[in-house]
Formats: C-alpha cells, structure tokens, sequence
C-alpha cells in the first residue's frame, strides 16, 4: 500500500513539474489566435512550425544563441577548472588564513545576486569590461566559484590519504597527484559541477541585461525578451523560442545525467 501511494505521489510531482514545459511546448506549435483559446487545446489542432522558422530568423536570434553557447560554454569550463583546484587546495593543503578564506566564500553564496549588480556594474565599468562579452564570462566565473568550490571540496575530501601518499612516495608532486589522481576520481562531480555552472550561465538575464548594450553582444535571454512587445506578445513565438534555448540545456544534462547524481551526493552532502 505505501509503495502505491508512494507512487501516485511522486506521479502528481512530475507532472506538476512538467505541466509547465508541456503546456510551453504545445503552445509553440500554435498559432497566435490559437493561444488563448477555451477551453485550451493541448495537443493543437492545427500545428504549425512557422513559430520555430520565425523566431530562430527573426531579430538576430541565431547571433544571440551563438553568444549565449560561447559565454556559457567558456565559463563553465573555466569556472569547473578553477573551482577544482581551489576545491583541492582546501580539501588537501593547511594553510594560514584557510578556514577564513573558505568561510568568506561560502558567506557570498547568502548575499542575493541582485543586491550585488550595481557594485559588479561599477567594477566592470572600472575595468572597461561592459558591452563585451568578457564581461558576461568574468563575473559568471566570479560569481560560480563558490558553490562549484565547495560541491567539488566535499568530494576531494572523500579521497583516501593512502592513495595520496602512495603517490607521494612514488615521488609525484602536487600537479601530478591533481591530475592523475583526483581528477579521474572526481569525474562525478565535476560533471555535476559542469551541468550546474552551464545551467546558471545559459539562461542568466539581471547581469546580462545590466553590462549589455549593443545588440552584437546580447544573449539569448535577452533575445527572448525582445519577442514580447510592449502592447502584446506573440506568444506562440516566445515559447518556440523558449523551446530552442532549452536544447543546448537538455544535451549538457543528458551527457552528465550518468554522473549528475552521484556527483550530487557525494559533494554536497559530505
């Protein structure tokens, strides 16, 4: 009997969860008169793809996506790189000052990333990084460090001294052991770590819409945006949109997924 219940629950749960994403996509094969039909059709009547041909045509999107695949694509490599050697200078090094630094980066993932947009726009006016997309890449990596630091820590940690030492004693050194030994171990986490930091520079909108001025440099969340007029909005038009900016986001997870989980456990609940 709690197997059943069990299962009706975790049933509502999914497709509470997925209600959304359906109804974004059955809505994109709409036509715009369609849309707000009653009672709403769920499977469309009459499909139609002109939503997908528009809206990867209209406006730049194709640049737009481009821009988006390279920030998020160099910052998460980028940000999964460094975040793994601070995570194995924390986890295997004793140093002065180790456990404030720690702890003061653990204290910015409490601080709200609004609350830091006009210091970041100040900083990065200072440095002559707005309208580039250096800028996007800088501060996503800045701004990803702490949470990927502190998953891939927890992981590193779990590795066995004897190993460590085993190759100590072989006369490795400190890079050999990083990228022979914990690396290869931490695949998990850093595949969980990759699939974390894409999806929180993918569709990243306050401090894109901050920095980014000229249409060139604008991402994809910016060009959705755009779909949505002032007065109405073509919404079947926003959605198929919607529905492309999810395909890079659904790759990066299905090559991860096999890792994800595990990554998951064995970093954060350490």
């Amino acid at each position: 009997m709690t197997r059943h219940i069990r299962f009706v629950l975790l049933t509502l749960g999914a497709l509470v969860v997925t209600a959304p994403f359906l109804y974004m996509l059955s809505t994109s094969f709409k036509h715009d008169t369609a849309v707000f039909d009653l009672p709403p059709e769920f499977v469309p009547s009459d499909p139609t793809v002109d939503n997908y041909a528009t809206a990867w045509t209209a406006n730049d999107f194709a640049r737009f996506f481009s821009n988006s695949l390279i920030v998020a694509t160099v910052s998460t490599f980028c940000t999964t790189i460094l975040a793994a050697l601070a995570a194995y200078a924390f986890a295997r090094f004793r140093f002065p000052g180790r456990a404030l630094l720690f702890w003061t980066m653990m204290l910015g993932l409490m601080v709200p990333g609004v609350m830091l947009l006009i210091p970041q726009f100040t900083v990065a006016r200072t440095l002559q990084l707005t309208d580039t997309l250096s800028g996007l890449v800088v501060f996503y990596i800045g701004t990803g460090m702490a949470f990927n630091t502190f998953l891939l820590r927890g992981f590193f940690e779990q590795v066995p001294h004897e190993l460590d030492e085993a190759m100590m004693i072989d006369g490795a050194g400190t890079v050999r052991r990083f990228t022979m030994l914990y690396l290869p171990l931490a695949r998990p986490a850093l595949a969980t770590s990759a699939v974390l930091a894409f999806l929180a520079t993918w569709d990243e909108y306050p401090w894109a819409l901050t920095i980014i001025n000229d249409p060139a440099k604008q991402t994809l969340p910016l060009a959705i945006a755009q779909f949505q007029g002032q007065h109405a909005s073509s919404w079947g038009l926003v959605f198929a949109a919607s529905v492309l900016s999810l395909v890079p986001v659904l790759v990066i997870y299905l090559l991860g997924q096999r890792h994800f989980v595990s990554g998951m456990q064995a970093g954060a609940l350490k």
